[in-house]
């Protein structure tokens, strides 16, 4: 279906679970990345998960017949707080970035998520630079306290380019930082063809920017 319509799937999101036995079949599909989405839920709050899974990371970022895996494509709660006994702080998300070999473990950052973990994008871009190869342009959240921790969404959402994130500032940023994809995304609300209209127009996005 796809080469039926002249088209080209860059990535593809794979359960933690089971994304080992998917290389042939991202392999078919002729992906460039294979993304895992999250995380299971049972030990997000467990830092020996963030460990284990940076680990399993490199692992099969190593496989030859692996295409490029991304460590994560960030929600929130990769963002809650550890602290060691020593009084050391850390999250998971460095954890994971961390221990992840930084040639061959990419990120693929969704603003949106990283915005609701009370995290910057573009300090994200400042810390990790050409190591973040995709985005997801997703719906902006309007002015409420930020949740780290947790998968709990906030109903407040805005389309792509409106509320309080400034994608105008990011896409440059990403641009200069030779970002591989942007995914313009909204997964609940309004009219599809609507939405990427007003994602366009008013967060001033080229097509050219999206290729």
């Amino acid at each position: 279906m796809v080469n039926d319509h002249g088209l080209h799937v860059p990535s593809g999101h794979f359960n933690y679970d089971g994304l080992e036995g998917k290389f042939d079949y991202a392999a078919e599909l002729g992906l460039e990345y294979m993304i895992c989405p999250m995380l299971p839920e049972k030990g997000w709050l467990e830092l020996d998960t963030y460990k284990k899974a940076a680990e399993q990371f490199n692992k099969w970022a190593n496989k030859p017949a692996s295409a490029e895996c991304t460590s994560v494509h960030n929600h929130n709660y990769e963002f809650h707080r550890f602290t060691d006994k020593a009084g050391k702080t850390t999250t998971g998300y460095d954890v994971l970035m961390s221990n992840t070999d930084a040639n061959l473990v990419w990120a693929e950052m969704d603003c949106y998520w990283m915005t609701q973990a009370g995290q910057d994008p573009l300090k994200m871009f400042n810390r990790l630079g050409k190591r973040i190869r995709m985005l997801h342009l997703q719906r902006s959240p309007g002015r409420f306290p930020a949740i780290a921790g947790t998968q709990r969404r906030r109903q407040t959402l805005h389309t792509c380019g409106t509320g309080t994130i400034d994608w105008k500032k990011i896409v440059a940023v990403a641009e200069k930082n030779d970002i591989r994809h942007m995914f313009v995304e909204q997964d609940s609300g309004g009219i599809p063809l609507e939405n990427i209209a007003t994602s366009l127009r008013t967060s001033k996005l080229s097509f050219s920017a999206l290729n």
